[in-house]
């Protein structure tokens, strides 16, 4: 083999992982399903969150606080179980969760909660006002449309949720 045919296979092997060819990109429908299943470990957080410090009538910033962490509790642990009851060890499960939904997470909060810090009188509301509400599942909406396409781009080049499909 020469090194032009060895540097061709290095490179196609690169460009293939677990069986899905990632020069071509990720399709909107993968993208999509990825999305929402990082949108529902976050968005059980989320509300979870808003709900304890709205309850309890803490200031904006500790509710956003826990709002934010316990979405990435949830949204780690979504993928983690599933990783984990493929067989894989704990160890290896955090590195693979943390790796397939950091930049997802990190951008649907980033989106949801800006969402809900700029839609007025929303972080004040209580939870018996539709306000609440529509801001905090209207911010979730929007976070799911503005991913997508991040993780589009991320499955499409190896990344992000691709490395969690050779285990489901």
């Amino acid at each position: 083999m020469d090194h032009s045919t060895h540097h061709s296979a290095a490179t196609a092997g690169r460009r293939q992982h677990h069986g899905h060819d990632h020069t071509r990109g990720a399709s909107w429908a993968t993208a999509a399903r990825a999305t929402l299943h990082c949108l529902t470990g976050c968005a059980v957080g989320e509300i979870l969150g808003m709900v304890i410090g709205t309850a309890l009538a803490w200031g904006n910033a500790p509710t956003m606080i826990v709002a934010i962490a316990l979405a990435f509790v949830f949204g780690y642990s979504f993928t983690l179980f599933a990783v984990v009851r493929a067989g894989v060890s704990l160890r290896t499960a955090i590195r693979i969760a943390l790796a397939a939904d950091t930049v997802s997470i990190a951008v649907m909060e980033l989106i949801d909660n800006g969402i809900i810090a700029v839609v007025p009188g929303a972080m004040d509301a209580h939870l018996s006002d539709g306000l609440f509400w529509y801001a905090l599942l209207g911010g979730l909406v929007v976070a799911f449309l503005l991913t997508t396409p991040v993780n589009k781009w991320m499955i499409g080049r190896g990344r992000g949720h691709a490395v969690v499909h050779a285990y489901h």
